[in-house]
């Protein structure tokens, strides 16, 4: 994305489909930090969460990345 900006700002920075998807990006940054809390808790044996929790978990970064790639090739707004 910063590469994209960097190339033609006037036109990026004014792309709402482009903040919106560098937005998706910084929430799974997000979830990779929490992956790592998550991962600590288990080592220490603290893990307070159940397999339902972690079943639906792990599909966040499938809907947010299918979200990141359809904002990229269809450019909505």
């Amino acid at each position: 994305g910063l590469a994209l900006i960097s190339l033609n700002p006037s036109y990026y920075l004014s792309a709402g489909w482009l903040w919106v998807k560098l937005a998706f990006v910084a929430g799974l940054v997000a979830y990779h930090i929490y992956c790592g809390k998550l991962v600590k808790r288990f080592a220490d044996g603290e893990n307070q969460r159940g397999h339902v929790f972690y079943r639906w978990f792990n599909e966040a970064p499938v809907i947010a990345l299918f979200a990141v790639v359809l904002l990229a090739v269809l450019k909505p707004f």
